[in-house]
């Protein structure tokens, strides 16, 4: 598949135009969060529209739903500035965002989408929303990867250079042609196992004037 194909494909899973069916939920979720005020690609302005996602958010959870009464604190395992992680077996780990690398809560459902996309392996699965605090929490679902080494941060610049992500800096990416960012992806984000990379979290970002651009 070129390039053009893949940036079509993108654009209709971002759209909610297609995508397998564990992206659905989080598809309704996006197209939601358009039906309100729509978010200025300045950063600045989405962050000002996050309050109101917020709220979006609850509501949407609330009809449908969507919002988990409980969380055993007994098995957290591991918290990020990011994100809450605990463990449910031996296969699976759940993991709470509440999307503050974003500046908005559509950039942080996009970031999914595309993780899924692009590392089907280790794909998010969307299991609601969980309140802690008055902070609203994304919760999903993931395969558990144990590591068996530590991971060589070259061999990841090499898989990535192969997909025509540049490396920019440090542990960030850039693919000028589909307009992604990818970032951080250090070696507690990116696992070795049996010389496979699995890519547990990612950090991506749409730049609106080349993804979106039908050209």
């Amino acid at each position: 598949m070129n390039i053009k194909s893949i940036k079509y494909e993108l654009q209709n899973i971002l759209s909610g135009k297609s995508g397998s069916s564990y992206d659905a939920i989080i598809q309704a979720i996006t197209r939601h969060l358009r039906t309100g005020q729509r978010t200025s690609p300045v950063a600045e302005k989405k962050h000002q529209n996050k309050a109101k996602e917020k709220e979006q958010l609850i509501n949407f959870a609330k009809d449908n739903n969507l919002f988990l009464d409980t969380i055993s604190q007994e098995n957290f395992i591991s918290e990020g500035a990011e994100q809450k992680v605990y463990i449910k077996d031996d296969r699976r780990v759940f993991k709470l965002n509440d999307a503050i690398y974003y500046a908005s809560w559509e950039d942080y459902f996009y970031n999914l989408l595309l993780h899924n996309y692009f590392f089907a392996d280790t794909a998010y699965h969307f299991l609601g929303f969980y309140m802690l605090d008055n902070d609203l929490f994304a919760v999903v679902g993931q395969n558990f990867i144990k590591a068996d080494c530590l991971t060589n941060l070259n061999q990841v610049k090499v898989f990535l250079k192969a997909n025509g992500f540049i490396n920019t800096k440090n542990h960030d990416y850039f693919q000028p042609e589909l307009g992604l960012i990818l970032e951080d992806l250090h070696e507690e984000n990116v696992l070795t196992n049996k010389d496979i990379l699995y890519f547990i979290d990612t950090v991506f970002y749409v730049k609106p004037e080349i993804f979106w651009n039908q050209n």
